[in-house]
């Protein structure tokens, strides 16, 4: 096998961490030994332990002179555990080969240059492409102090979400909506407004894949007028549920369920995009799957905080009368509409699904 090869490895196993990791990267790693792979690991639930220490843990004494394909530079802080790139200098591996480095101020080239200081070739920028891809959430969080945003709209060929009496379910068919659970499944946390739990009552967990680890459901709503006999409110103790909301809103009642507050700034009446999402950052979710109504789809795309669209289309209409996917955005130009490049496209039994990407 190639470098290529052994790194696209590293980046399929880090893969496995995806929304099960936050506030860490999901980060995968391949130690090879004249040849033979000798330890794989990639980030486990929770952040810890790293997949560094989970490869040289499989390796053993074989990652002496060996090879090592991560994903993320190694880590050269003292944090719960001690630093990465010291474990690799203490196996005695003789190369690493870093696909991207971490901008973190607590790394930020140091892993790279303890390795180097340690008598260790190091090479970068092997698929570094493809690693910030899956890394965005985390890169986001760092860098731009706010999650990687994923939007789902999932409607009708002429872009409705419900009928004028509020039906919805099911516009999309059975395999839509696994791949929307394999969606969360891959998200720190899945994002809904507060008229989605008054109309749908949704329990917005994962179901079907056998995946214990839940993420966390988020509802955005200025005062908090939410019923307490919802799906929500009953499992808040099963499950993480977290409250945005205005300053002023009275969240007694959800605190006593379980449920954990996010006070966030209030901007013509609703929670402000931009403050949620540093507060979401701040408590250390890195990727958010939004599922919300038409209102809060608007906000967020208005604010450029959408990076990546899906949209899951079926073969039906409703006409003027049903309920936009979106709702007014105040958008009077057209260059002023945010613009996203098709990434991908799939059928998904009768139905279409196509992935954007922020231009």
């Amino acid at each position: 096998m190639t470098d290529a090869r052994y790194m696209a490895l590293a980046l399929q196993l880090g893969r496995r961490g995806m929304g099960r990791v936050w506030p860490n990267p999901a980060v995968g790693c391949v130690i090879v030994n004249h040849g033979r792979i000798v330890g794989r690991g990639w980030t486990q639930d929770g952040g810890r332990p790293h997949a560094e220490t989970v490869a040289l843990a499989q390796a053993g004494p074989d990652a002496c002179g060996a090879t090592v394909y991560v994903t993320l530079e190694p880590c050269a802080h003292h944090g719960q555990t001690p630093p990465c790139a010291a474990a690799l200098i203490a196996a005695g591996v003789a190369r690493v080969v870093v696909a991207l480095g971490d901008p973190d101020a607590r790394v930020a080239g140091r892993g790279i240059a303890l390795l180097e200081q340690a008598g260790i070739a190091v090479e970068t920028g092997l698929l570094a492409d493809q690693a910030r891809a899956d890394h965005a959430g985390f890169l986001s969080r760092i860098t731009a102090a706010r999650p990687f945003v994923t939007l789902k709209l999932a409607g009708t060929l002429d872009g409705r979400i419900a009928t004028a009496s509020g039906e919805s379910q099911w516009i999309t068919g059975t395999e839509a909506r696994r791949a929307v659970h394999m969606m969360r499944a891959r998200h720190d946390a899945v994002l809904v407004g507060a008229g989605t739990v008054r109309a749908d009552d949704p329990a917005l967990s994962v179901r079907g894949l056998g995946i214990p680890r839940q993420p966390v459901r988020i509802v955005v709503s200025r005062a908090v007028k939410l019923p307490l006999t919802s799906q929500l409110a009953q499992t808040a103790r099963q499950s993480p549920v977290w409250i945005c909301h205005g300053a002023e809103a009275d969240v007694a009642d959800w605190l006593a369920l379980g449920a954990v507050s996010l006070p966030c700034a209030v901007r013509a009446g609703q929670v402000e995009p931009e403050a949620m999402m540093q507060a979401l950052a701040s408590a250390g979710i890195t990727r958010v799957f939004c599922e919300g109504g038409g209102m809060l789809a608007a906000s967020l795309l208005g604010a450029g905080l959408v990076d990546d669209l899906v949209v899951m289309t079926a073969g039906c209409a409703i006409g003027a009368e049903g309920t936009p996917a979106l709702a007014a955005m105040g958008i009077g130009r057209l260059a002023d509409a945010p613009r996203f490049a098709l990434h991908d496209l799939a059928r998904l039994g009768d139905d279409v699904m196509t992935h954007w990407r922020r231009v």
